[in-house]
């Protein structure tokens, strides 16, 4: 009978390391998924919430405007086009913060008559400005402009190499 009791006390400090090695490495990999997920819907609210931002002030100038009878500018879109950058950096470059910066240059445009906007210097505001993000430096180029109710952009973004 001394035999059997032997057995027992290896056997439950084999049992407990594994489940204190099962509770270790299950607690990791949810933590891991969790703030995977966390992270993502951090960045879809900050994208709502720069929609958002846009919608109010598209709509303050649009009640301001409302009265009139001519075709006013109602909304800007930006398409990005990114050159010499791979797939890996374009999905590091936060391009929200681009688009953003962007449109906050032609936000003061928004309610006012197409008539009155010349679509030279609408393209000039933006071509060849080179835009600092949590430094890096890149340079805008205005391909496309387009001028409707609806002011539409095609900008190339390509990265500045800085020396130093």
């Amino acid at each position: 009978m001394g035999k059997i009791k032997q057995k027992g006390y290896p056997f439950i400090i084999c049992f407990m390391t594994g489940l204190l090695w099962g509770v270790i490495l299950g607690a990791i990999s949810i933590s891991l998924l969790v703030s995977y997920r966390m992270d993502s819907f951090y960045e879809k609210i900050a994208y709502l919430e720069n929609t958002i931002a846009d919608k109010d002030e598209k709509l303050a100038k649009l009640e301001k405007s409302i009265n009139n009878k001519e075709t006013v500018l109602k909304d800007v879109e930006i398409v990005l086009e990114f050159t010499d950058f791979n797939e890996e950096q374009i999905n590091q470059i936060n391009s929200m913060e681009i688009e953003k910066s962007i449109k906050e240059k032609y936000r003061s445009l928004l309610g006012k008559e197409i008539k009155g906007l010349d679509a030279e210097i609408l393209f000039q505001v933006i071509n060849k400005r080179i835009l600092r993000l949590g430094g890096t430096e890149y340079q805008l180029t205005v391909n496309k402009l387009v001028l409707t109710d609806i002011l539409k952009l095609w900008v190339q973004v390509s990265k500045i190499e800085v020396e130093s």
